[in-house]
């Protein structure tokens, strides 16, 4: 929802470490891998009980995911690095939530189980328009850098890492805000079904 407003305020720092980068020789798809690798490193922080250790390493990790899509475009776009950087990210919001099952499953099993169903409804809902969208040649007027078409909602990448930050720092309130989170999952899911429903309603 705000991923727009985000990506305006912190592009110009983006632009200045993807120069840095290109100029060090540094790949888009090396910075994918590495970012993912520090989301990975953040859950398994989280799953051995140090959320604040977590957070760093996931922080980090989301500025390397917005570091590879700079870097491509100041060398060249591809299909591969594009299919890298939606499938590992899909895998690191995963691992967020099953780190917090890990770390206390009596508390946060059912809470997390909760939410990973809501990133299922929402992942694949986002994956199928991309997929549909791309047969009909559509773009998406908000997102027209992406490298598929990008369908919004309530629950984009800002407010996810916005909720994963809160979990950290509060690892107690993991249930609650997981399913809170959950929930406007829910929306932007019923918003993305009444989106496709319309863009996709006649055929081509």
């Amino acid at each position: 929802m705000f991923d727009r407003r985000a990506q305006a305020l912190i592009s110009p720092l983006l632009q200045a470490g993807a120069r840095t980068l290109v100029q060090l020789g540094v790949g888009a798809d090396v910075v994918t891998w590495a970012g993912f690798a520090l989301g990975l490193g953040g859950a398994a922080g989280i799953a051995l009980g140090s959320p604040g250790l977590g957070l760093a390493l996931i922080l980090t990790s989301r500025l390397a995911d917005g570091l590879d899509g700079a870097v491509a475009r100041l060398t060249r776009t591809t299909d591969r690095g594009a299919f890298l950087d939606i499938t590992l990210d899909f895998l690191f919001y995963a691992s967020v939530p099953l780190a917090f099952a890990l770390a206390d499953p009596a508390r946060n099993a059912l809470a997390a189980a909760v939410l990973l169903a809501a990133f299922i409804g929402t992942g694949s809902s986002f994956l199928s328009m991309a997929v549909l969208a791309e047969r009909r040649g559509l773009t998406s007027v908000d997102y027209p850098h992406k490298g598929l078409y990008y369908l919004g909602g309530l629950t984009e990448a800002g407010e996810t890492l916005a909720c994963f930050a809160l979990m950290c720092l509060w690892p107690a309130g993991f249930a609650p805000l997981a399913l809170g989170f959950a929930a406007l999952c829910g929306l932007t899911l019923a918003a993305r079904l009444h989106a496709g429903w319309r863009l996709l309603g006649d055929a081509p």
